[in-house]
C-alpha cells in the first residue's frame, strides 16, 4: 500500500511506546483490508499530553490509542466520554469525529468480548474479580455496564483498596441493579465463599505474571469446580498457575491474550467502522 495525499492519520501516545505491538497490528489490519490508514507510535510524557491532543486536531488525526502514564490525563481535553471512559476517569482510545475528540476505554470491552467468543455471556452472571488496578477497574465497569448481575471485588488494602471503593459508588450510580461489594484479599475463607456462588471468577493481579508465575492467588484448588469460568487478564505466560490448576480440575479456562487481542479489535471498529480481519490478526500474531 502506498501513501496518499489522503492517508488517514492514527496514532498510539504514551511512554514507553517503543515496545508496543500496535502499529504492526493495525497497519496489517489496514493492508488487508486495503484502508488508506497508517498507524504510529510517538513517545509522550505527561506533561505533553495538551500538545499531543492538540495535534490530534492539528494534524486531524482519524483518532489514536493512549496508554501509560497519559491514560487519565488525556481525559480533560476530550470533548465528550463514553460511560465506561467516564465512569473509570481514563481512556485509551480517542475518536475524532470531525474535530471532537471522544475518549473510549476498551479493556473492559476486550475482556466481556473475550469471554462472548469463548461462549460465556457476562449478562445476569455473578463475577468474583480479584484486583482493583486499571484492568481490574474496567473489567468491573464494563460487566456492570453490559448486564452483570453482582460482582465481588477482592484486593490487598492498599491504595487501590481506596480507589475501589469509589469505583463501586460510582457503578452503583450508574448502574443501580448491579450488586458489587468489596472485600479484602487476605481475607481467603471470604474469597473462597464467594468464588463458590460466582459464574466467573478473574485474576486482574500481577499474580501469574512474570517473575510471579509460579504462584497464584487460589492456594485450595477445591474451590475449582466445573461449572466455574476461570478468566485471567495475564497473558505472559499464556497459562498462568491458576488457569493450569483450574483447567486441571475440569473448569472452562480463558486466558489473558484474548483480552489484549479484542481491546484492539474493539477500538479499530470506534475508528473504522469495520471489525478487523480477526482470524488472520490472530494467526500473525497472538498464536500461542
Amino acid at each position: 500500500m502506498e501513501i496518499s495525499g489522503r492517508t488517514g492519520l492514527l496514532g498510539l501516545i504514551g511512554s514507553p511506546v517503543g515496545h508496543s505491538g500496535s502499529p504492526a497490528m493495525y497497519n496489517y489490519s489496514f493492508e488487508l483490508l486495503d484502508m488508506d490508514y497508517r498507524y504510529l507510535a510517538f513517545d509522550i510524557k505527561l506533561d505533553q499530553v495538551s500538545k499531543a491532543i492538540d495535534a490530534f486536531k492539528t494534524f486531524n488525526m482519524k483518532g489514536g490509542n493512549v496508554t501509560m502514564p497519559c491514560k487519565s490525563a488525556v481525559c480533560e481535553y476530550m470533548d465528550e466520554l463514553s460511560p465506561a471512559a467516564r465512569i473509570i476517569g481514563a481512556c485509551n482510545t480517542i475518536v475524532n469525529e470531525n474535530g471532537k475528540l471522544i475518549g473510549h476505554i476498551t479493556d473492559g470491552q476486550g475482556y466481556v468480548r473475550n469471554l462472548k467468543e469463548n461462549g460465556v455471556d457476562i449478562k445476569g452472571k455473578k463475577i468474583t474479580v480479584m484486583g482493583a488496578g486499571g484492568a481490574a477497574t474496567a473489567i468491573q465497569v464494563q460487566c456492570a455496564l453490559d448486564g452483570a448481575r453482582e460482582i465481588s471485588i477482592f484486593n490487598k488494602k492498599d491504595d487501590f483498596y481506596g480507589r475501589a471503593e469509589k469505583t463501586i459508588q460510582d457503578i452503583k450510580r450508574e448502574v443501580p441493579k448491579c450488586i458489587v461489594n468489596l472485600y479484602d484479599l487476605d481475607d481467603t475463607e471470604k474469597l473462597y465463599k464467594e468464588i463458590s456462588t460466582s459464574d466467573i471468577l478473574t485474576n486482574a493481579t500481577i499474580v501469574g505474571m512474570k517473575p510471579y508465575e509460579n504462584e497464584t492467588n487460589i492456594v485450595d484448588t477445591s474451590v475449582f469446580r466445573k461449572d466455574l469460568i476461570v478468566s485471567d487478564v495475564v497473558y505472559n505466560p499464556v497459562k498462568t498457575k491458576m488457569i493450569l490448576d483450574a483447567e486441571a480440575k475440569g473448569c472452562k479456562v480463558i486466558g489473558g491474550k484474548g483480552m489484549l487481542l479484542y481491546q484492539g479489535v474493539e477500538a479499530f471498529k470506534l475508528f473504522t467502522g469495520e471489525e478487523m480481519p480477526v482470524e488472520e490478526v490472530k494467526s500473525r500474531y497472538f498464536a500461542e
